[in-house]
């Protein structure tokens, strides 16, 4: 009976043996969500992200295209405000100074190509060939038809919120956005439809009567001019009054009616 015991035991713990080691190689059980529960595979750690102290935009909102966040602008206002270097001196033919403030902290490009243009000399003498009665004054063109402009490349745009207020000084383009090149135009009237549709980049401070008296027409009959154009920094004098006048032609004087004109018959 003993010797029939013993095999009995030893077959029952080989069996238990092998369902140990059958229970350890057996896979875990499937986790309800495998792909929330399952650890994920290992990626390699990017280098961290510099840090930006613009704040960050929250998120559009599905459907709504994203709107990019404003430049940060080069310049603060004490730093060009009644600064020399960021304002333009016009003397016009309408008998004196108009004084303009330079906005380079919305449109540095478009303040540098008219000042580097004003040094040049490129802006003396040119006429005003479009002048509309309530809206706007515009200049620039050396041919005064409105097509021509300078041997410089065009601009890009820069639009921004500065409103076409009275006095605000803009650029002119043709239909593409960025074909601004040297003509710009003086609101007479305020003007809102042409915000961020028109780069502004200035506004007259003084001599706005000036502006006022150019002469108005799509061309003018008798067209204005910029007699001088600088930038303030340069202390350019402003010409003698014999300069700032209109050259306005004569009037047409009649030919004298002769006695034998007056004492013709008269044709049937």
């Amino acid at each position: 009976m003993k010797s029939s015991f013993r095999p009995m035991i030893l077959a029952a713990m080989a069996f238990g043996l092998a369902t140990a080691a059958v229970a350890q190689e057996a896979p875990p059980a499937p986790s309800p969500n495998p792909e929330t529960s399952q650890p994920a595979p290992p990626v390699e750690t990017p280098a961290p992200a510099p840090v930006d102290t613009a704040p960050a935009t929250a998120p559009a909102a599905e459907g709504t295209p994203a709107v990019e966040a404003p430049a940060v602008p080069a310049m603060t206002p004490d730093q060009y405000m009644g600064v020399p270097e960021y304002m333009l001196n016009l003397d016009l033919s309408t008998g004196g100074r108009v004084v303009i403030q330079l906005y380079p902290n919305v449109a540095p490009n478009h303040v540098e190509r008219v000042k580097q243009l004003a040094r040049a000399g490129f802006y003396d003498g040119i006429k005003f060939h479009r002048v509309i009665d309530g809206f706007m004054a515009q200049t620039g063109d050396p041919t005064a038809t409105g097509q021509g402009g300078s041997q410089l490349p065009d601009l890009k745009a820069e639009f921004n919120l500065t409103p076409h207020l009275r006095g605000t000084l803009s650029m002119a383009r043709a239909q593409s956005e960025d074909s601004a090149n040297s003509q710009f135009f003086i609101m007479l009237q305020p003007r809102f439809s042409l915000d961020r549709h028109y780069t502004a980049f200035g506004r007259v401070v003084s001599g706005m009567q000036y502006v006022d008296a150019i002469h108005k027409g799509e061309p003018p009959a008798v067209m204005s001019r910029m007699v001088q154009v600088s930038v303030a920094a340069d202390n350019k004098p402003m010409p003698p009054a014999s300069m700032l006048v209109e050259t306005v032609p004569p009037p047409a004087v009649p030919a004298p009616v002769s006695v034998d004109e007056l004492n013709a018959p008269i044709r049937q």
